[in-house]
């Protein structure tokens, strides 16, 4: 499931981490990549050792932790190996496909946090493919787009200005894609006939049949 969260950091957070990061340190990319992705990656990461991008991962995981959104479509067991990455004017990342493990963690669900409006800079759309189309994302600040990390994807070129963004994947208590978007289907239901007609005997069974799903599909 692909989807879209707005507004997921403040324009107070937002300003803070970008004052900050206009006076870091960023390394090239290529030093996180897997072997085939080095080939067509091509923008800078703020360092590792940098204490700055621990204070921004903490920031950016926070956020997604406390967004309901988030938790239901996802299901997160753990948000790992966010990197702040940097791409400057002839920077792109070609078509790949993220690593299945990173850092001792599987890789279910790909996310990416944009730091900088659309407008300061041209180019650089996160382009995702389907099965009969692509489609490319260039989001206001802030917000984060989701996306499963199966698919092939790439960022294509910066031709004026930077983009500066936050990336992540995820391991979800849910392994199976299909068994995620069922479960937030019903978890959507149910929240609609609470509020519709409260604790009645059909949210009953549709809470039951969740929560006993749940019982099925849980990972770890």
């Amino acid at each position: 499931m692909l989807f879209q969260i707005p507004n997921v950091l403040s324009a107070e957070v937002l300003a803070e981490l970008r004052d900050r990061l206009d006076r870091a340190e960023f390394k090239d990319g290529k030093l996180t990549a897997g072997w085939h992705a080095k080939t067509v990656k091509e923008n800078t990461q703020l360092a590792a050792k940098d204490p700055l991008g621990q204070h921004v991962k903490t920031t950016v995981r926070q956020a997604l932790l406390g967004h309901p959104l988030f938790q239901s479509a996802v299901r997160p067991q753990s948000i790992h190996s966010l990197l702040v990455s940097r791409y400057g004017e002839g920077m792109s990342y070609g078509r790949h496909v993220d690593n299945a493990v990173m850092n001792g963690h599987r890789t279910d669900v790909s996310l990416t946090v944009f730091l900088n409006e659309p407008d300061e800079y041209a180019g650089g759309e996160l382009t995702i493919e389907g099965a009969d189309r692509e489609t490319g994302y260039k989001l206001p600040a802030g917000s984060a787009i989701v996306y499963p990390s199966t698919t092939l994807h790439r960022v294509d070129p910066v031709t004026k200005g930077h983009r500066l963004v936050v990336v992540g994947w995820v391991q979800s208590h849910i392994r199976d894609a299909s068994h995620r978007e069922i479960l937030f289907d019903l978890e959507t239901v149910q929240r609609s006939l609470f509020a519709k007609q409260g604790k009645t005997p059909e949210f009953d069974l549709i809470a039951k049949s969740h929560a006993n799903l749940m019982r099925q599909w849980l990972d770890g």
